[in-house]
């Protein structure tokens, strides 16, 4: 058994790291970033069409590439201490249910996109927390994929690229995930929350007020999504859709259907797929409930949306825990909280909470303490924002990069 997030939780500076790299494999590495990401509220819609509104958020992925020796493929975590060698053979690539999977897994899906990517080395550093539900594995996976394709001299737009990746986690890690951890890691702006549409692919980018901040607030207690009650879950949620399906041909997606339609289906599936169902399609007229609050500015009502999303999640898909509904209920009490409930894949991880920036600090006093109160755990918490992309970050690199050598040049 394995977790999706991989832990790649101590952080090397890109500097360190490129040091690092260099005395190990004896040659120059180019560094290549991708952040982590909070979903605000659209929790599990996105494998079923639904909407989303994830932001990606400050803690990174760093993957320094260059030319492998010896004509084979060399991994390297900081993280977990550990390299390992691989055949450029692709017949040979295999899961094998360790950390390397997820950067092997871009590699295998790049080839089966038509790809080809010459030997490397690779090492591979960040400080995403484990098991959190801020998505390290799609850090990784995109972080990986920008130095693959760099050093295989291409580059992918943004819907090719968060695909690619999803594919890699759902074909060759076996994970059940959707497409929004990847396509906000690989899209994200600064400043800005995305709304998504999942089976469209398209997106707008809504502001975040200045009068609110997001505070993250990691319960300790980890979740699971390769393995576990995750993909039990989304099993129940699919069988659901398939049930609603057959009633109404109409409906391809859970996307499609309504509460209405729903109720005239109960007697086709058992109570959980229901409950499931229910939470899905009421979640998706949330997101949308959420985009017209934030064009408005109106934060309380935002706060209420969030609210609401946490009580579906615990209570019809039944994917939250005591920890988390108890961070969630002390953080409701609290002066300036608007709103706070799960974010993630669920069964532990974060909670994410919107608080008037003014109350920030003492929000994160008073939650970390209530928590330690209750259940005795030391909770981290932190106050964030939207932060840029894998993609927006590699076109400041190059940017820099063009500066840097137009100054020596003159």
């Amino acid at each position: 058994m394995y977790s999706q997030n991989v832990d790649f939780t101590i952080m090397s500076t890109p500097r360190s790291t490129l040091e690092l790299h260099r005395q190990r494999f004896h040659q120059e590495g180019a560094a290549h970033a991708a952040p982590a990401r909070v979903n605000l509220i659209g929790e599990h819609t996105d494998y079923t069409g639904g909407f989303v509104m994830p932001m990606s958020i400050g803690f990174h992925t760093t993957a320094i590439i260059s030319q492998g020796p010896g004509g084979r493929i060399f991994l390297q975590s900081e993280n977990y201490n550990e390299g390992k060698s691989f055949s450029t053979d692709p017949t040979t690539w295999k899961a094998t249910h360790q950390w390397s999977d997820y950067p092997m897994g871009v590699l295998w899906a790049l080839h089966e996109a038509g790809i080809d990517v010459p030997p490397f080395a690779m090492t591979l550093s960040g400080d995403v927390p484990l098991g959190a539900g801020l998505s390290s594995s799609a850090s990784i996976e995109v972080a990986t994929a920008m130095a693959l394709l760099a050093h295989a001299g291409t580059g992918l737009p943004l819907e090719k690229l968060a695909i690619l990746c999803r594919r890699a986690e759902n074909a060759y890690v076996g994970a059940k995930s959707g497409i929004m951890d990847q396509f906000i890691v690989a899209g994200g702006v600064a400043g800005r929350s995305m709304m998504l549409d999942t089976r469209a692919l398209s997106f707008e980018f809504l502001p975040i007020p200045d009068e609110a901040r997001i505070v993250i607030c990691n319960s300790m207690v980890k979740h699971q999504v390769a393995t576990g009650e995750y993909g039990s879950r989304r099993d129940e949620v699919e069988a659901a859709q398939a049930a609603l399906h057959a009633a109404n041909p109409k409906i391809e997606l859970l996307r499609d259907a309504t509460l209405a339609d729903l109720d005239a289906a109960k007697s086709k599936m058992p109570e959980a797929e229901f409950r499931r169902a229910r939470h899905i399609i009421t979640e998706n007229a949330r997101v949308l409930d959420a985009r017209e609050a934030l064009l408005k500015g109106d934060l309380p009502r935002f706060g209420e949306i969030m609210r609401a999303a946490h009580i579906s999640f615990r209570d019809d898909f039944q994917a939250s825990c005591k920890e988390v509904d108890d961070l969630v209920d002390i953080a409701n009490r609290q002066p300036g909280c608007f709103g706070a409930r799960i974010t993630g894949g669920g069964f532990g991880g974060c909670t994410v909470n919107l608080v008037q920036t003014a109350a920030a600090d003492d929000f994160v006093n008073a939650l970390r303490a209530g928590y330690k109160q209750r259940t005795g755990i030391d909770a981290d918490c932190f106050i964030t924002e939207p932060t840029d992309g894998a993609l927006a970050l590699a076109q400041q690199a190059a940017a820099q990069m063009q500066g840097t050598q137009k100054g020596a040049l003159q």
